[in-house]
């Protein structure tokens, strides 16, 4: 389809920070989703899939221990999911994730964001029309055929797969992942998988360029900066 992962891949670029901030998000993130679905990652896979992103990222095992009891203890805070869409720097498009236990706070702090660097926050559906929610698994190989073949063998639904400069990456609906993930392991034992997450991809890009970079910038940071922020994802293809 000619399309180039590496570029989206940019584009879903979700820059945490400081450590600190690293682990209090997935701390948060897990909190909730056991608190939501039990914290036995056998039975709650969105939990098990959350856990292994996480020591992806080097979060200590205390970090994601701490927020699983803090969740089985119940009471503690009432975080709830809120998106914000719009267009950002140089026209792109942005999706905020947020976890929150204040709607209003929030929105003010993403509104400013876009209001101090010029972009435009809409409302619900403003922007989401324009990227896919999937699963996304990226790794080295050149035989996509033979990764067709195992996907098909294990009747995992796939919605595309591209090879390009030595790297095969496959797209599947988000229902879909740990079949997906399973089959590679059993078919392709050998292999790692550098890329495995659900994640909004654009389908297509906006160039970013000029002034409009650094204020791009300034505008990812600011929104990595607000504590409520989980994950940003845009469509912006920076021009060098």
């Amino acid at each position: 389809m000619g399309r180039s992962f590496e570029v989206r891949k940019n584009a879903m670029a979700k820059t945490q920070g400081a450590k600190v901030k690293l682990y209090s998000k997935y701390g948060k993130e897990i909190y909730v989703i056991a608190k939501n679905g039990g914290g036995d990652p056998d039975t709650n896979l969105t939990l098990k899939r959350m856990i292994e992103k996480a020591k992806k990222d080097q979060v200590p095992s205390h970090v994601i221990e701490k927020a699983i009891e803090k969740a089985a203890g119940g009471g503690g805070e009432n975080y709830e999911v809120a998106r914000y869409e719009g267009f950002g720097p140089g026209g792109c498009s942005v999706i905020v994730d947020c976890l929150t236990d204040n709607n209003n706070r929030t929105y003010m702090e993403v509104r400013q964001c876009f209001v101090k660097t010029h972009a435009k926050i809409g409302g619900p559906g403003t922007v989401a029309h324009m990227f896919d929610h999937q699963a996304v698994f990226q790794f080295a190989g050149d035989d996509e055929e033979a990764v067709l073949e195992a996907l098909m063998m294990a009747d995992a639904d796939v919605t595309d797969i591209e090879c390009e400069d030595g790297v095969i990456t496959v797209f599947a609906p988000t229902t879909e992942f740990f079949k997906v993930k399973n089959a590679l392991a059993e078919a392709m034992p050998e292999v790692t998988l550098d890329v495995e997450e659900i994640t909004f991809v654009p389908q297509t890009m906006t160039t970013v360029s000029g002034d409009d970079v650094a204020t791009f910038d300034k505008f990812i940071d600011m929104l990595n900066d607000c504590d409520d922020v989980q994950n940003v994802y845009h469509n912006a293809e920076i021009e060098e």
